[in-house]
């Protein structure tokens, strides 16, 4: 046997040991290597994902990293990868027991997107936007901002709180860093996630977008509503979206 074949059986039992042990590895130690990688590994996991794991017995929550361990193809060392990884098998590769809470992704989601809050790049002072001049910037969605919709309020699920089904209304969220560098969350009216989104969808197709244009494509979409009604409620959202550098400049205009 050569040894690249050597060293994926080596690899192969690390992650699976019900698989035959390597040719002339004593199990004592290869017990030590595979509780080293999988400890790593669920270590990870189990802080990106705190709550959830509360929601599991021991047993069961090392159960679940070991099924992640051993079938997914895990392919960075990355602690904010590996918990993505983490979600996407959740979502793609997981068949849910009976045991897991029927909001196990969501929460998972919603879990995932504090962590990427917290260790997203921080905001350069120049790109804060004072409430006075918003509207002569193009605006654009700080990176460590983050817009999703849930049909479970998972803000609230704790141990003491596991809702069994959804909502009557589904819940919208930005999820983001304050200036303490904690990581915080706003409750969004179903506009304001559409405004948000739409800033977040200009901000990856072009430089941002000013305050004129979102005006405009509200009007598209609420024709029967006047434009000093649309910025009149707009322009207050925008501004504290602002003050919580939740939105940022790009470039002045000109």
């Amino acid at each position: 046997m050569g040894f690249m074949e050597i060293q994926q059986q080596f690899m192969d039992y690390i992650r699976d040991p019900s698989l035959p042990l390597p040719e002339g590895i004593e199990p004592r130690r290869m017990q030590v290597y595979r509780e080293l990688f999988f400890n790593n590994i669920s270590g990870f996991v189990s802080s990106a994902f705190p709550v959830l794991k509360t929601l599991y017995s021991e047993a069961q929550w090392r159960a679940l990293i070991q099924q992640f361990f051993v079938s997914h193809d895990c392919k960075t060392p990355i602690f904010v990868e590996i918990a993505g990884e983490f979600l996407a098998f959740l979502q793609h590769e997981y068949t849910p027991l009976e045991h897991d809470p029927v909001f196990m992704l969501q929460l998972a989601h919603y879990e995932w997107l504090e962590l990427c809050a917290a260790v997203a790049p921080d905001t350069i002072e120049s790109q804060l936007i004072t409430t006075d001049e918003l509207e002569h910037y193009h605006l654009c969605l700080a990176s460590h901002a983050k817009i999703a919709q849930y049909s479970f309020d998972v803000q609230h699920i704790s141990i003491d709180y596991q809702p069994i089904e959804p909502t009557a209304q589904a819940h919208f969220f930005c999820v983001y860093r304050d200036s303490d560098d904690q990581v915080a969350f706003l409750k969004l009216t179903p506009l304001s996630a559409q405004v948000l989104a739409y800033i977040e969808q200009m901000t990856h197709l072009q430089q941002g977008i000013v305050v004129a244009d979102i005006l405009c494509w509200l009007h598209e979409h609420y024709p029967q509503m006047t434009h000093d009604t649309l910025l009149s409620g707009c322009l207050p959202l925008l501004q504290q979206l602002s003050q919580k550098g939740i939105i940022i400049s790009r470039e002045h205009r000109k």
